[in-house]
């Protein structure tokens, strides 16, 4: 069986018995699924801010989210973490963030 490590591994299903085939021979990895949990439960420390968006992009990451059974804004949240760890460590700053 293989262990997913990041959301964008989980392909947009046609139906849901391709979605039922692929999480037969896959599985989320233990770390995935407690990033999306400890992620839902900073709400109390967060910021709420506004971002003017495309509606037709918006409706897109909102279909994703659906598919992956995760709210959209935490999976853009999910998104954006992501991509600053990534260019924390590309840029050697990676330590600036846990500061």
């Amino acid at each position: 069986m293989r262990t997913i490590s990041r959301w964008e591994d989980v392909p947009i299903f046609d139906s849901e018995g391709s979605e039922a085939d692929f999480w037969v021979e896959n599985r989320p990895d233990l770390r995935l699924m407690e990033s999306a949990v400890v992620g839902a439960s900073e709400s109390s420390e967060s910021t709420t801010i506004t971002l003017r968006m495309d509606p037709r992009m918006l409706a897109r990451i909102k279909r994703v989210a659906r598919s992956r059974y995760i709210n959209y804004q935490s999976m853009i949240k999910q998104w954006l973490s992501e991509r600053m760890e990534q260019e924390l460590r590309q840029s050697g700053n990676i330590r600036s963030m846990n500061s």
